[in-house]
């Protein structure tokens, strides 16, 4: 990533990646036109019209109708879309993603290229160049998604931790938790890790955020509670390869019977053995970082939809692979192991090969290849490299410690 050792030499290949990388991005092909966008924006126009927002329905191109699926909170907090119209509402979820993107960049990446003696804007178009290329962002903008800025929330707490600011820790878990369900995985990881008074504070957050809700709209909030969350028809089909999950693997292999409980069950209870103890161990060693990127690796894996866009979750154990890959203290097979490993992730994020099996997926092959980000989230579950306390903060701005000889 140091690139040309001129300036001319990087900002020529600053400008040629960028524009190589705007042409792929202008003609790739699954663009989802703003699907996600379009329920969010059609559904809170529905509730504000008639007074509910739970049966407003769009068919997908799976064949299901997709509502509205968030708590009442996250409805709450999009009312705001009603006053654009359409086109700018897409630019809007365009320009609050691109600042999401930023945000996450300088402090996933900021932090390497201070300790490496980088090139600052050449390092952050590269890695900008390169963020962008991974699918489930692609994926994250064009259905106009919100996971990049529920990224934003959880990792604003990991920053408050790890830089001594824990005082306020707690309030991003909570209120993503509060938009949607599945952050609230990263509560358990405060738990686990002892930190007390961040646990309460992202409970809280979360019970005050949902109750404001109620109070705002106890209909919608009755609807949610009682009935939309429980009806799983309405997130969409189990089976289809866009998801990416525990759940997925089943659906995929027993379709068109729907997979056994119990069998998920176990499987989640598997995952969750692996997850906290990984981030014990995590704790132990002060390794912020690889226990906050586990957390949303076990997210994805247990949430029984995981779509594609929903892998956003990964960035954070993908930055803690080459964080891990370029310490100077490690032996260079390591770090050439690691690196390796982290390419091969990163090319297989970036490719969309799941869809291969988009219309079949028995046999094998299909098996292996339609399930292939379900098989990279647990690989980095159980092998995401740790590193001690004295250089695991990857939000931290301290320098590595001198190589062990």
């Amino acid at each position: 990533m140091t690139g040309p050792t001129t300036p001319r030499g990087r900002l020529v290949l600053s400008l040629a990646l960028t524009v190589a990388v705007g042409l792929f991005l202008a003609f790739v092909p699954l663009h989802r036109d703003w699907f996600d966008l379009n329920v969010y924006y059609g559904a809170v126009g529905h509730w504000l019209r008639d007074g509910r927002i739970y049966d407003f329905t769009i068919p997908g191109a799976d064949g299901a109708d997709y509502g509205f699926t968030y708590p009442p909170f996250a409805a709450l907090c999009m009312l705001p879309m009603a006053l654009f119209d359409w086109p700018a509402a897409i630019t809007l979820s365009m320009v609050l993603n691109v600042a999401a993107s930023a945000t996450l960049l300088t402090w996933l990446i900021g932090p390497i290229v201070r300790r490496h003696g980088w090139n600052k804007w050449f390092a952050f178009v590269v890695a900008a160049c390169l963020f962008a290329l991974l699918e489930p962002v692609r994926d994250t903008f064009s259905f106009g998604q919100v996971n990049l800025l529920l990224l934003v929330l959880v990792f604003f707490d990991a920053w408050l931790l790890s830089t001594g600011r824990g005082r306020f820790a707690g309030c991003g878990i909570g209120l993503a938790a509060a938009i949607k369900l599945t952050p609230a995985i990263f509560i358990g990881y405060l738990l686990i890790t002892r930190r007390w008074r961040a646990a309460a504070t992202a409970t809280a957050t979360a019970a005050a955020a949902t109750l404001l809700a109620l109070a705002v709209a106890p209909g919608a909030s009755r609807v949610y509670w009682t009935e939309a969350l429980w009806d799983t028809d309405r997130i969409g089909v189990l089976s289809y390869v866009s998801n990416q999950s525990w759940e997925g693997v089943l659906a995929r292999l027993v379709d068109p019977v729907p997979p056994s409980g119990m069998v998920w069950g176990l499987g989640v209870l598997a995952v969750l053995a692996v997850w906290a103890h990984r981030v014990r161990c995590a704790a132990a060693a002060g390794d912020e970082r690889a226990g906050f990127a586990l957390t949303g690796v076990a997210a994805c894996l247990i949430s029984p939809i995981t779509w594609v866009h929903h892998l956003v979750w990964l960035i954070p154990a993908l930055a803690v692979l080459v964080d891990s890959g370029l310490r100077p203290d490690a032996t260079p097979a390591r770090r050439r192991l690691l690196l390796r490993v982290c390419a091969v992730v990163y090319v297989l994020l970036c490719s969309s090969v799941v869809w291969l099996w988009r219309f079949d997926s028995t046999g094998v092959d299909g098996f292996l290849g339609s399930n292939a980000y379900v098989w990279i989230c647990l690989g980095l579950l159980i092998a995401l490299p740790l590193r001690g306390a004295r250089s695991a903060n990857m939000l931290s701005q301290e320098p590595y410690p001198a190589r062990i000889p």
